[in-house]
């Protein structure tokens, strides 16, 4: 599928979404088809002729100004995320690269210095694929601890976040609302395949978790688009319990990002990963008893004197 034809299918889906009560549109009781606006009518919201928003729909339309995508975007009543999104899909036949195979994602040495530093802070990197690059003991506890945790060194094996989600029954058990965590998993990637339209392993990565679960398929056709910046979800942990984390994503531009789990100060929580961070801490030999210090002689013991 061509970048007309995802822009298209995302104004569709979006304009269905829509009803015409959440805009001021007066339908006058009449009987309606279709739930949504009508294409005309999201046109004359936007200011842009019936024919023209047709043709962007159809895909027959090239050229959309920034200004005319930024008026449709206020009609769909689309967040700031979602109007990004929309210019990414218009731009995405336009002065790009051919598809080639990606670049293998790597962790800077700076990176792996920050999930040395964070310590008992849970921590996941992440690259733009949801592929689990690196991460630190805390976070492979957390997140996925029935997992080897050599697995991100292993370049044609590593974990996927949007994988263990939707596919591995552990992961979803974790998440007390899962279709929550499933749908911000979903609108992530739909936001990074729109900046990324000729990432060929992505795309592989969509169609796989679109045939092996239905849920994922229900979820990506509805056209929802998020950044997975701060969240806050309520786990159930298989050795410490019901604990609530707030996922943060670090990043600093392009690249993989670092995931971190925080918690209140003194709350529960803070107490179960406290735990949990003690229950991986490797065992060490204990020391030896030191011996008693010289004292007075006991009646029948044997000083030795040099």
């Amino acid at each position: 599928m061509n970048g007309q034809a995802r822009l298209g299918d995302f104004l569709r889906t979006r304009r269905s979404q829509l009803r015409p009560a959440d805009v001021g549109v007066r339908t006058y009781g009449e009987h309606r088809r279709v739930p949504g606006l009508r294409r005309e009518e999201l046109a004359l919201l936007a200011g842009v002729s019936a024919s023209y928003y047709t043709r962007l729909e159809q895909g027959q339309s090239q050229r959309a100004s920034p200004e005319v995508l930024d008026a449709i975007a206020r009609a769909l009543r689309l967040d700031e995320s979602e109007r990004l999104h929309l210019h990414d899909l218009a731009q995405a036949d336009r002065d790009r690269p051919r598809a080639r195979r990606p670049a293998p994602e790597r962790v800077s040495e700076a990176t792996r210095q920050l999930l040395e530093v964070l310590g008992d802070v849970p921590a996941v990197v992440l690259g733009r694929r949801s592929d689990v690059l690196a991460w630190n003991r805390s976070g492979h506890a957390l997140f996925a601890g029935h997992l080897d945790p050599d697995a991100p060194q292993r370049a044609g094996g590593r974990p996927n976040m949007a994988r263990l989600v939707f596919l591995d029954h552990h992961t979803r058990g974790l998440y007390v609302d899962w279709p929550g965590k499933a749908r911000a998993v979903v609108g992530n990637l739909r936001l990074v395949a729109g900046q990324h339209p000729q990432d060929s392993a992505l795309h592989a990565l969509v169609g796989e978790l679109g045939s092996k679960s239905t849920e994922f398929a229900s979820m990506w056709a509805d056209q929802r688009v998020k950044p997975c910046t701060v969240a806050a979800y309520e786990m159930r942990h298989p050795l410490v319990g019901a604990l609530t984390v707030i996922q943060q994503t670090l990043s600093h531009g392009p690249g993989p990002v670092v995931v971190v789990a925080t918690t209140e100060t003194g709350s529960p929580a803070r107490a179960a990963l406290t735990l949990l961070a003690q229950a991986i801490t490797p065992s060490t030999t204990r020391p030896t008893t030191p011996a008693p210090l010289p004292g007075p002689a006991q009646p029948g013991s044997q000083v030795l004197t040099d």
